[in-house]
């Protein structure tokens, strides 16, 4: 079959097909044809289909579209000052008090409308896209009231003509300022109005459970409601102080628990049984100068592990998935093959997507072509170790090129 455009002679390509024996599923002198949003070849170039279009990709590198699965991309307002805080020695517990932190980013939210929202959103997933990610995982959680997340929900849903989006209502991301005298009148509120007219604009739920955001009976009763109904589970787990809520997500049927920096031994356990993913973000990690996950122990227990950036404008402001799986190699131990499955399988997985984060026969039809720094040859190691020093040639998203 002739192809419509044909990504041809790539030095190396990493297929990350589950189907081929080697993890990352390399070829070299391979060429990835597309035709009616499809990828129709995958293989040598010797015997690539003739095509209407062809793009070379001799001395680059080829992976599938990248997959970020988990990000806070909508929001308004700006926290530079707080970073400044920040490096002048304020906590961020000490800025959170303050009425800054997410509840800054709040109220700012809860100012824009959609029109606004959703072009501030778009315009970071085209940077996004330049950099080969075709798929992102987007959250509400910084309007914390009916209104606003519903707004944020509808503003990432419109986004999806930039890049593919999945969308996640995490109403309980923290408790708003308005309902502190009264906890449990918020939950109520998360897991009754806010959920009803969320739900059909999500794909997941999620809860931030964590020392000063939400328990461990919280975060069970709003998993439990969103997967009532209908809803996908995951959950922020372990970040700040050990809660339990790894292992309880995992148990509930959570497709991923993210951060871990303090699960322990019976939560990796529980994770590894249940066949959950584990989403590192080590952007989060470098900002808030926190500890690694216990990346070993996953490892050791055959968890998949995913690899985002957790972009938000305050404790993760890493808009570059290249560059957390840099970071995870750097920060958290991680071997350059589980940040190259980090950041593509292993993140589909996270989302539930399994025909995202490889290419062969069903896959999605999504492809980044990336040139190593001056003198490197195109592999991953060579790609992922330089900090930001890749150039992305060509990013194809559902059989056309977008970039």
């Amino acid at each position: 079959m002739r192809a419509e455009l044909l990504v041809h002679n790539l030095s190396r390509l990493a297929t990350l097909d589950p189907g081929r024996e080697d993890p990352l599923g390399e070829l070299e002198s391979a060429s990835v044809g597309f035709r009616d949003g499809r990828v129709i070849y995958v293989g040598p170039a010797a015997h690539a289909p003739e095509a209407d279009r062809v793009l070379d990709g001799e001395g680059c590198l080829g992976l599938p579209g990248l997959v970020d699965c988990h990000t806070h991309t909508v929001w308004a307002g700006s926290r530079a000052g707080e970073f400044e805080e920040r490096l002048a020695g304020a906590s961020y517990a000490d800025i959170l008090e303050a009425g800054g932190g997410i509840l800054s980013t709040v109220r700012q939210t809860r100012e824009a409308d959609l029109e606004t929202l959703a072009g501030l959103a778009r315009t970071r997933l085209r940077r996004m896209r330049a950099r080969g990610t075709t798929t992102v995982e987007i959250k509400s959680g910084y309007g914390l009231d009916v209104a606003t997340e519903l707004r944020m929900l509808r503003a990432a849903r419109a986004c999806a003509d930039t890049v593919k989006v999945v969308t996640t209502f995490l109403g309980a991301h923290t408790i708003p300022a308005e309902w502190r005298h009264d906890r449990a009148a918020y939950v109520a509120e998360v897991v009754g109005p806010m959920l009803e007219e969320c739900a059909p604009h999500a794909d997941f739920i999620d809860v931030y459970c964590d020392r000063g955001a939400f328990t461990l009976e919280e975060g069970v009763q709003i998993l439990e409601a969103g997967r009532a109904a209908g809803l996908k589970l995951r959950a922020h787990a372990e970040q700040v102080a050990h809660t339990g809520i790894a292992a309880a997500a995992a148990e509930l049927g959570a497709l991923s628990v993210d951060h871990l920096e303090r699960i322990d031994d019976a939560g990796v356990d529980a994770v590894a049984e249940a066949g959950a993913v584990a989403c590192l973000l080590p952007g989060a990690q470098l900002y808030l100068k926190d500890v690694p996950p216990p990346v070993a122990a996953l490892r050791a227990r055959r968890v998949p592990m995913a690899v985002a950036t957790d972009l938000n404008p305050g404790s993760s402001p890493v808009h570059d998935l290249w560059a957390a799986a840099t970071l995870a190699c750097v920060l958290q131990g991680v071997t350059v093959i589980e940040a190259v499955q980090g950041i593509t399988r292993n993140a589909a997985r996270a989302l539930g997507r399994p025909e995202l984060g490889w290419l062969g026969p069903g896959s999605a039809a999504d492809l980044v072509v990336v040139r190593p720094p001056p003198g490197e040859p195109p592999t991953p190691a060579a790609v992922i170790q330089h900090l930001g020093g890749q150039h992305v040639e060509a990013v194809v998203l559902d059989g056309r090129r977008v970039h």
